[in-house]
């Protein structure tokens, strides 16, 4: 079932009546007031309940021409289900989506998206290159295809061996492949790293990397926040069905601030306050937070030094993605059991 459902996605269909009733009549209102040209997908209030249970929650996505884009979550905070409707897999409780400048799911967007979502499926008897073989036909796409793809994908020296003998990491750059097979325009994938050790989950993120220039967008779905700070150009957090953020790394990051550990403590607060361009002080545990911008640090140093106080650590801290993620997590919650 899997493998079919994976062709399905990477394949054009041809348009029949079901295929049409299927789109959202509310896009035919604001189709000409998008940027076609910068909006590769755009979701407005995109919503999925499964009886009592609300697994996706009015999300509002943007993703845009030739980002990679990191849709960030914990397992099980609507990733999956966001994406397999943004495919038309699964049908939208509430909300709309519009993929590649069409209808989430019509024939017409799934011409131009390559999709890896969850584990790759193939023949397991058969070779990586006789599986793409395989999935070119259906998706009536050129033979020539298979050999650029391997290469792509660093998979053509060992693409005459058998699925079934290939490690894991071979089998997700495999899936890649065959994601690309129509050289897509936007590339979905689903946890792309899941099962690798170390150095195939670097493999993986710089292949990613490469794959998202020019034109071509890149959606990853991941739950490791180090893999998405890494390769990411904008992020979307999502947690228990709602985008609780979307930004740069950098928007989401916030700005840097300098951390001194000084004694006497007290008095080191009382002086840093005095010094021109210092904008907060605040104890954290036996160091200060200092907001300022970070050319300021030479200048409180000697404020320090002339007052009489030890400086022991002055130093710049960039707050990392993961720190954010979290307090986002809290934030949301606590709203929730307000």
């Amino acid at each position: 079932m899997n493998a079919v459902r994976e062709r399905n996605v990477n394949a054009a269909a041809p348009e029949n009546g079901r295929d049409r009733e299927r789109r959202a009549p509310a896009y035919d209102a604001y189709v000409d007031e998008m940027d076609g040209d910068t909006l590769v997908i755009e979701t407005r209030g995109l919503t999925k309940r499964y009886d009592e249970r609300t697994a996706v929650d009015h999300v509002d996505l943007r993703v845009r021409r030739g980002e990679v884009y990191g849709f960030l979550g914990p397992n099980g905070a609507g990733k999956t289900t966001t994406l397999r409707m943004l495919l038309g897999l699964v049908r939208p409780t509430a909300g709309d989506a519009r993929v590649v400048g069409a209808p989430a799911g019509s024939p017409a967007g799934l011409a131009k998206i390559g999709a890896m979502i969850e584990a790759p499926a193939f023949y397991p008897f058969l070779s990586g290159r006789d599986n793409l073989r395989v999935l070119a036909k259906h998706a009536g796409v050129p033979e020539a295809r298979i050999e650029t793809v391997l290469e792509e994908v660093g998979l053509a020296a060992r693409a005459g061996d058998r699925f079934s003998a290939y490690s894991q990491g071979m089998k997700q750059r495999l899936g890649i492949a065959a994601a690309l097979l129509k050289d897509p325009e936007l590339l979905i994938l689903d946890e792309p790293t899941n099962g690798l050790d170390p150095e195939g989950m670097l493999e993986i993120r710089e292949l990613i990397r490469s794959l998202g220039q020019g034109r071509r967008t890149v959606l990853l779905s991941s739950h490791l926040l180090g893999e998405v700070e890494q390769i990411c150009d904008r992020v979307g957090i999502i947690r228990a069905g709602k985008l609780v953020a979307e930004g740069t790394v950098d928007e989401l990051r916030g700005r840097d601030w300098l951390r001194i550990s000084a004694e006497p403590l007290e008095q080191a607060q009382s002086v840093i306050r005095r010094v021109p361009g210092v904008e907060q002080v605040s104890r954290n545990g036996r160091a200060l937070h200092v907001t300022a911008d970070p050319s300021h640090a030479a200048e409180i140093n000697r404020a320090l030094v002339s007052a009489g106080i030890a400086v022991h650590e002055l130093r710049r801290e960039r707050p990392g993605l993961e720190a954010i993620f979290l307090d986002l997590v809290r934030d949301h919650e606590t709203e929730v059991h307000a």
